[in-house]
C-alpha cells in the first residue's frame, strides 16, 4: 500500500488525479490522507469524486473514502478494462481536470473508446479546453490517436459543456515495460524552442455577449500586444450557445527548425485568459498575449503548465528531458506521487526537468 501525503507542498487535488491514474495503470494501491489540505476547502471535490468513480468502474477498484469532502482514501485497483463512458459532472466542475486522471489510463488501453462529458470547459484553476486540444494533445498523439470534439462550451456557474473524446490507443504500457515495444521516440524531450514559427488562437464568448463584440476585443488587444513577437497571430472567432455567460481566450505558439511543426516531439507553449464580470474584453486578450510572450521570452521549450501534464509519460519513458520556461511547485508536488508508483527519478536543475530509470 503506498501512503501518500495529501498536504505535500502543493497541497492540492493533482496529488489525487495523477495517483488515481498511476493507481490503475500500474495496479499499485495507494492510501492518501490529508486530501487537498492546501485548499480553503480540505477534501475531495466533485470532479475527484466523478474520476473516482469512472476508474472504479474500469478497473473494479475497492475504494474507501470516496465521499464528498473526505480528506482521506484508500484506493485498491484490479486490472484495468479501459470501455467507453459517459459522464455528467454537473454544474461547471472541470473537463479537463477530470481528464487528467482519466487520459493516461485510455492511453495505454487495450481498445479504441469514446468518452462522452459534460461539466465545465473554460473554468477558473484548470487549463481550458482549447489548451487541453491545441497544446497538449499534440504531445500526446505518440502514443495514441486521439480527438477532441467541443459540443457545447461551458462556463461558470452552470457549466453544461459538451465533449466526445476518441482515444485509439498505439501501444500497451505492459508491452513496452517488457520491452517488446521500441519506444525510443516515445521519450519526451522538448529541449530547446527553435524558429518561433506560427501563433494561433480561439477567442470565444456566449452568444449573449455578441452585441458588445467581447470575442472580437478580446482577439484584437491579443493581436496589438504579440506584434512584438514579429509574428502575425491567427486567431478563431466564436461565439457559443452556453448555459452560463462567459468568454475567454486561448493562444498557443508553435517553434520548429525547418517551418513545420515536428509532430514526433512537437514545441508548442500556450497561454489562456477567462472573461469575468467587470472585467474588460481588452483585458482578457492583453492578458493572455502577455502570459504568451512571457513563455516565449523564457527560451523554454515548454510552459510551466505544459511541462507538468508530460510529467508522468516522462515517467513512463525515461530518460526523458523538458527545458521548461519555469518549474512550478505544481510540478514539483506531481513529481512526489510519481515516483511513488513508477521506477524514476526526477531531477531539477534551473529548469531543466530530467528523469532516469531507477531499479524497481
Amino acid at each position: 500500500m503506498i501512503e501518500i501525503d495529501g498536504s505535500y507542498l502543493e497541497g492540492g487535488g493533482q496529488i489525487i488525479r495523477t495517483a488515481l491514474a498511476l493507481s490503475t495503470l500500474t495496479g499499485k494501491p495507494f492510501r492518501a490522507i490529508n486530501i487537498r489540505k492546501g485548499r480553503c476547502h480540505a477534501g475531495l471535490k466533485n470532479q475527484h469524486m466523478f474520476a473516482i468513480k469512472a476508474l472504479k468502474e474500469i478497473c473494479n477498484a475497492h475504494v474507501e473514502g470516496d465521499i464528498l469532502g473526505s480528506e482521506s482514501l484508500v484506493y485498491i485497483p484490479r486490472k484495468a478494462k479501459p470501455k467507453s463512458l459517459t459522464i455528467d459532472i454537473g454544474t461547471a466542475g472541470s473537463i479537463t481536470l477530470l481528464l487528467q486522471a482519466l487520459v493516461p489510463v485510455y492511453i495505454f488501453g487495450d481498445r479504441r473508446v469514446v468518452l462522452r462529458i459534460r461539466g465545465g470547459t473554460d473554468t477558473k484553476w484548470s487549463m481550458p479546453i482549447d489548451y487541453l486540444i491545441n497544446v497538449l494533445v499534440p504531445h500526446l498523439q505518440k502514443y495514441a490517436d486521439i480527438s477532441i470534439e467541443v459540443l457545447r462550451r461551458g462556463y461558470y456557474p452552470k457549466g453544461g459543456g459538451k465533449i466526445k473524446l476518441r482515444i485509439a490507443p498505439k501501444y500497451r504500457l505492459e508491452d513496452i515495460y517488457n520491452k517488446t515495444t521500441e519506444h525510443e521516440d516515445l521519450r519526451i524531450n522538448l529541449c530547446s524552442q527553435s524558429k518561433l514559427i506560427h501563433i494561433a488562437g480561439v477567442s470565444h464568448a456566449s452568444k449573449d455577449l455578441m452585441k458588445g463584440n467581447v470575442a472580437e476585443r478580446q482577439a484584437k488587444a491579443a493581436k496589438i500586444m504579440l506584434s512584438k513577437s514579429n509574428i502575425s497571430p491567427k486567431i478563431r472567432i466564436e461565439y457559443c450557445d452556453s448555459l452560463s455567460t462567459g468568454s475567454g481566450i486561448c493562444l498557443w505558439a508553435i517553434f520548429s527548425d525547418n517551418d513545420e511543426i515536428n509532430y514526433k516531439n512537437p514545441v508548442i507553449m500556450g497561454a489562456d485568459s477567462l472573461g469575468k464580470k467587470g472585467k474588460k474584453a481588452e483585458a482578457v486578450g492583453q492578458e493572455s498575449a502577455e502570459r504568451l510572450l512571457t513563455q516565449i521570452q523564457s527560451q523554454g521549450a515548454a510552459d510551466v503548465y505544459l511541462s507538468d501534464q508530460l510529467l508522468p509519460f516522462m515517467g513512463f519513458f525515461a530518460p526523458s528531458n523538458i527545458n521548461a520556461s519555469d518549474v512550478s511547485s505544481h510540478s514539483k508536488t506531481n513529481i512526489y506521487v510519481i515516483e511513488k508508483f513508477l521506477p524514476v527519478e526526477f531531477t531539477i536543475e534551473g529548469n531543466k526537468i530530467s528523469s532516469r530509470k531507477v531499479l524497481d
